[in-house]
């Protein structure tokens, strides 16, 4: 398994995020955002949103010493609603390119392993995301949660991945790692989404997984994100995602 992505020699010690993004829409014919409880469009400055989001993890760490399990349960409630609706719409349209690392959304391109290393170093966890792009899925997804932890499946029509998926995991946001392509998969009403930097349509995009050509694949390795509460936990206590030994 390899990611749709060429590796980036040159580590950057600091990184900065422009405010103006570029406002894109999403066919309303082929997802409906009321009925997923979604948002398309970008909400606000993209660099004060960042600010927010290291603003609220002090918050989260507060109430962790009080009630360990509601932070958590909170948090995770959070992550996924920040990611899905505030950083995700501004990145929507972006380019996509084989090369692509931008850390800016709609200024530059970004490969699929980059889409998702970035966006969640910009949710707020201390990751590499240089390191974690650059990795094969399997490696990615054991960034996010142990091997023992995650699912994985090969050789299996659609039909029967959803129905694995549907009688395995709550709605949520999960990580996928395919045979030459990563992305994020949303399970919402027994349904699959596929958020991914696509190869196939040259940008970042929401759809139904079971349309996607991009996500046809020999194997599928599925990590946790937002019904993880392990990974929760390390995002407030902003601890390190690392490369596995």
């Amino acid at each position: 398994m390899v990611n749709c992505k060429k590796t980036v020699d040159k580590e950057h010690a600091t990184e900065i995020a422009r405010p103006e993004t570029t406002i894109v829409e999403v066919d309303s014919t082929l997802i409906d955002s009321t009925k997923l409880g979604l948002n398309f469009k970008t909400k606000g400055n993209y660099d004060v949103l960042l600010s927010a989001i290291q603003s609220d993890k002090v918050y989260f760490k507060s109430q962790l010493q009080q009630n360990e399990t509601k932070a958590i349960d909170s948090a995770s409630a959070y992550l996924k609603d920040k990611l899905l609706n505030h950083l995700v719409p501004h990145w929507y349209g972006t380019t996509w390119d084989f090369n692509g690392h931008t850390n800016i959304p709609n200024d530059g391109e970004i490969a699929c392993g980059y889409f998702v290393s970035t966006t969640l170093k910009h949710l707020g966890f201390n990751l590499n995301r240089y390191k974690m792009a650059q990795q094969a899925g399997l490696i990615e997804a054991q960034m996010l949660q142990p091997k023992s932890e995650l699912k994985i499946y090969s050789n299996l029509s659609f039909k029967a991945l959803k129905a694995k998926l549907n009688s395995t995991y709550e709605d949520g946001l999960y990580f996928v790692g395919l045979d030459n392509h990563v992305g994020y998969v949303f399970i919402k009403n027994d349904e699959l989404y596929f958020l991914h930097s696509s190869y196939c349509d040259n940008k970042v995009l929401i759809e139904l997984a079971e349309h996607s050509y991009c996500f046809q694949s020999n194997i599928y390795v599925f990590a946790e994100i937002t019904t993880n509460r392990a990974l929760a936990k390390k995002w407030i206590l902003d601890t390190r995602l690392s490369i596995p030994n």
